[in-house]
Order: C-alpha cells, then structure tokens, then sequence
C-alpha cells in the first residue's frame, strides 16, 4: 500500500547503452536507487563480458580457421628436394628442413610477424610512422 501512496519509485536510464531500470520494490527512494544502481551495474557488467567473450571467441575463431587444405602451412616436395612454406611464400632447402636447420624458417616468421604489427601499428596511427 505504501508504494502507491509514496512517490518511491526510481528510474535509471543509461545514456550511452539505452538500458532502463526501473526499481519500486523498497518503502524508501534510497533503497530503491540501491537497488536500481546494483540492477544496472549487473547489466552493464553483462554487457561488458558479452563484448570481451565474443571478440575471444573472433579471435579464436580466425586462428583455428575451417581446417581446409588451402589453409596449409608446409609442402615438403622430396622429388625436387625443397620445403615450401605458405605463410611466407617462400622454399626452404628440404635437406636442411629434415636434420633440425629449422632457423631460417623462424627468422623469417619473425621478421613476418614483425611487419605485420608494424603494419597495424601505421594503420591506427599514421603520424607515428611519419
């Protein structure tokens, strides 16, 4: 009865997120807005796991990749005697490859990745490249 006769009611709106929480569950309006600040935060901590979960889930998604044989990574050809590695676009001697010379390939994934960051770098940041 008391709710009906008190203006105790509160009503949060979210600007940024356009979430709504109406709280009268409580006799005063400090209770309520207790309440009603706990309901929101609530939601926007959801709001805020879904975000990071699904940008996890994308980012593990384009490592893993559909497992198809374009995806490849290596050809070793022992007919002509060369390793071929996809990512780099480049042949490694398949000798080498075989007894454990396996630096070559590393420096070059390296030096790859580096470019790559590099690259993203330019991209988010034009004038720091200048």
């Amino acid at each position: 009865q008391n709710v009906n006769k008190v203006e105790s009611a509160v009503d949060l709106f979210h600007i940024p997120t356009g979430i709504r929480v109406f709280c009268q569950q409580e006799r005063s309006q400090l209770k309520n807005r207790e309440l009603a600040m706990n309901l929101l935060r609530a939601k926007l901590y959801d709001l805020e796991l879904q975000e990071q979960q699904a940008e996890l889930y994308k980012q593990r998604k384009d490592q893993v990749g559909t497992g198809s044989r374009s995806e490849k990574i290596r050809t070793y050809n022992w007919k002509d005697g060369r390793c071929s590695d996809h990512r780099l676009g480049k042949n490694f001697p398949l000798s080498g490859f075989l007894s454990g010379d396996i630096d070559n390939i590393i420096q070059e994934c390296i030096f790859k990745d580096q470019q790559a960051l590099l690259n993203a770098m330019a991209e988010e940041d034009p004038a720091m490249m200048a």
